[in-house]
């Protein structure tokens, strides 16, 4: 992979059942405790908002967002090793928080392994700030990790008056 992809070179669209192959190979190369293939489509039968960051027309990444009342939650972002540190996490969070502005949503929501210090930068980089704490949210080898909540309020993003470059 170059040193650098291009925003031009990256697209997001719509999660497809055809995706699905690509991202849980994703999955599975990310993490020991993988989502499966059913869980995927189940988010995508709930009518959660369900994303997919292409490089060059290959699957990159993707994300899966559900909504209820003025909020949205990421629950799952990923980004296959050899497309990390590329921008492509950065893009498909900056997608959602420009879809929850633009259904006037009050906030998004993710949580994050507290051993993940890298998603942790990019989030707070990006004005999300820890909010509590999940006590052994996330499974690993011989028993449980547990998960930072962020959370970005959209208000000051709403008024323009936040220094947050969304330009998806």
């Amino acid at each position: 992979m170059s040193a650098v992809l291009k925003v031009k070179d990256l697209a997001i669209r719509e999660l497809e059942k055809t995706d699905i192959f690509p991202i849980t190979q994703i999955e599975q190369a990310s993490y020991k405790f993988p989502w499966s293939e059913k869980i995927f489509l189940d988010c995508m039968a709930a009518g959660y908002r369900c994303r997919v960051v292409e490089f060059r027309g290959k699957v990159a990444g993707y994300c899966v967002v559900a909504t209820a009342v003025d909020e949205a939650h990421i629950l799952n972002i990923c980004v296959g090793p050899e497309f990390r540190r590329e921008g492509c996490a950065r893009l498909l969070i900056q997608n959602e928080i420009s879809i929850a502005v633009n259904a006037n949503l009050s906030s998004l929501y993710l949580e994050v392994r507290v051993s993940n210090l890298a998603a942790i930068n990019l989030y707070a980089g990006l004005g999300f700030r820890q909010v509590g704490l999940r006590k052994d949210y996330y499974p690993i080898e011989g028993g449980r990790e547990d998960a930072y909540i962020y959370s970005l309020s959209l208000e000051n993003i709403k008024r323009g008056s936040s220094r947050l470059n969304l330009y998806v």
